[in-house]
């Protein structure tokens, strides 16, 4: 009797579950890791979060009542978890190939075929959690999309003297810049608002090399003001990001300066047909995760060209990007597409935090169920096709970051870019879009 797919060892649920194990945490993704997990009971997500909390307990007479006291700059939230999926279909000559006896090197092919493409989907859907989180870090919130279709928004209400915008010739690397001025503020501000002293830093390196390239902080990294000086470091490649950031943290008393360059790319299919030089407008599948003045590449599938331009402006209610001006060439809805490529922390911010006040971490991810058997966290299961014959393989996740001490994080905005000096890069439909504050 011929076997069936599902005596395929390699394709069993317990196999495949053992596969995302092995790629739950990849090394390159920080944000995620930075704080722990648990479960919600359900797929609506409460939580309170805090400000301040130094109070202390008043003298009293004895043999007086104690008086009443209760938390102070207490606030609820409730918000939606957020949910993704996709999935990747194999067909029957690959299923073939992967069971097929006597022939060692096609088996072994097959294997690490199907290994490195679970990789992917794993990977993918944790470049999602991490976005998330550095969403919430960064830009105090993010849209996604709910049941029913519905675009949903959650601000996690980061106090506005917490989010600091620089300007004129205070941005670093102008000639008014004072970086180490702006760093004791934030230090300052953190303490006093919430007790917690900073122990973490996270930059990239455009805003690292800012750091390493001002005057002030060069002169106190001199060799006879600061150790050996090392600021620039001698290993060369990766060594030189680190050299510096753990040179400029000891300067900074910050015990953790987290360089991070990690990128997440978007994609999406051209819809309509968009002819050479007819238009700054194109319809994609999906517009909700393109961000205005990014780069977006626009390809030719079938001939493997491609072109730049600039995004002016994203309508996620009608799912098109405005480019800067028209294409060259032409392409094919349903056949080309476009990408962008983000870095996760910006190449203008940089973030301080103190992650735990009083033994408690200040964030924390939110596993919410999810299917008819209540699953948490990362899942895989499959479905089979049976004409013509395959399988499909799906990962799936559902959950939310949430922030217990809102007045833990202080970022500044150190540079200006075309995004940020724009009024309105974004638009959606009012009648869609539910902001959730507190």
């Amino acid at each position: 009797m011929p076997r069936g797919k599902a005596d395929i060892p390699e394709l069993r649920l317990e196999v495949l579950q053992n596969f995302i194990t092995q790629f739950m945490s990849p090394p390159d993704l920080m944000l995620m890791n930075l704080f722990g997990s648990s479960p919600s009971p359900s797929s609506t997500v409460k939580w309170e979060s805090m400000r301040g909390g130094r109070g202390m307990t008043p003298f009293v007479a004895p043999g007086s009542p104690s008086p009443r006291t209760a938390p102070f700059g207490i606030a609820q939230h409730i918000a939606e978890a957020a949910y993704w999926k996709e999935k990747m279909y194999f067909d029957e000559e690959f299923l073939n190939n992967l069971r097929k006896e006597g022939t060692e090197g096609e088996y072994l092919d097959s294997k690490t075929r199907l290994a490195r493409e679970l990789a992917g989907l794993v990977n993918r859907s944790n470049r999602r959690k991490e976005w998330m989180f550095a969403q919430m870090i960064f830009n105090n919130g993010f849209n996604y999309m709910r049941k029913g279709g519905y675009m949903s928004s959650v601000d996690y209400q980061i106090p506005s003297d917490h989010r600091v915008t620089l300007a004129g010739n205070a941005r670093w690397g102008e000639t008014a810049a004072n970086i180490i001025g702006d760093i004791r503020d934030a230090k300052r501000k953190v303490k006093e608002d919430c007790g917690g002293k900073i122990n973490y830093a996270i930059c990239n390196s455009t805003v690292l090399a800012m750091l390493a390239d001002d005057d002030t902080i060069r002169e106190l990294l001199q060799k006879n003001m600061f150790g050996e000086g090392n600021l620039f470091g001698s290993g060369g490649g990766n060594d030189f990001v680190e050299a510096n950031a753990n040179v400029i943290a000891r300067l900074l008393d910050i015990p953790n300066i987290a360089v991070y360059d990690e990128m997440y790319e978007i994609k999406s299919w051209i819809t309509s047909t968009l002819s050479g030089g007819s238009s700054t407008w194109v319809s994609v599948q999906d517009a909700s995760d393109f961000t205005a003045f990014e780069t977006v590449r626009i390809h030719n599938n079938t001939t493997g060209a491609y072109e730049d331009r600039v995004i002016l402006s994203v309508d996620t209610f009608t799912n098109q990007l405005q480019i800067e001006y028209p294409t060259d060439n032409s392409y094919k809805a349903g056949l080309d597409s476009v990408a962008m490529r983000k870095y996760f922390v910006p190449d203008n911010k940089i973030v301080f935090m103190s992650t735990s006040i009083d033994g408690e971490a200040i964030a924390e991810y939110k596993q919410a169920p999810f299917g008819l058997g209540r699953q948490y966290g990362l899942q895989t299961d499959k479905h089979e096709e049976w004409d013509p014959e395959g399988i499909f393989i799906r990962v799936r996740d559902k959950g939310l970051p949430i922030l217990y001490h809102r007045d833990a994080i202080y970022s500044i905005e150190v540079a200006t870019t075309a995004a940020a000096s724009a009024t309105s890069t974004t638009t959606t439909s009012s009648s869609t879009t539910t902001t959730t504050t507190a």
